[in-house]
């Protein structure tokens, strides 16, 4: 149980970081103590299921990702959101950049794999 607190605090850290906020900003942000917040990025104490849910909406995250570091389509509806203003030649720069992205992290963890 408290490695998966702590996996999933380091999951609310870096998502905070992320979003450029204090954990001030996200207490906040999801009608919660500072303390609370601190308690729970570093995995001290277990977040009752209504908090869960309150830093979820609060940072823009899915359950999935915060208890299981699963990537669902609730975490991808924010960079949807951003895509969707850009111009069509600007989308199709990101595309590319995204494809470029992708497939360089493939290779590379397909040479981790054969080692």
């Amino acid at each position: 149980m408290d490695e998966l607190l702590q996996n999933m605090g380091e999951r609310l850290m870096q998502r905070r970081k992320q979003l450029r906020l204090t954990q001030e900003e996200v207490a906040e942000r999801a009608d919660m103590t500072t303390q609370t917040i601190s308690t729970a990025e570093t995995g001290r104490k277990a977040l009752r299921p209504h908090n869960i849910i309150k830093l979820c909406r609060a940072l823009e995250i899915s359950a999935d990702y915060l208890l299981f570091d699963e990537i669902s389509s609730g975490n991808t509806l924010p960079l949807f959101a951003k895509f969707s203003q850009l111009p069509t030649e600007q989308y199709h720069y990101l595309e590319d950049i995204i494809n470029s992205f992708t497939a360089a992290v493939n290779t590379n963890h397909q040479t981790e794999n054969e080692t």
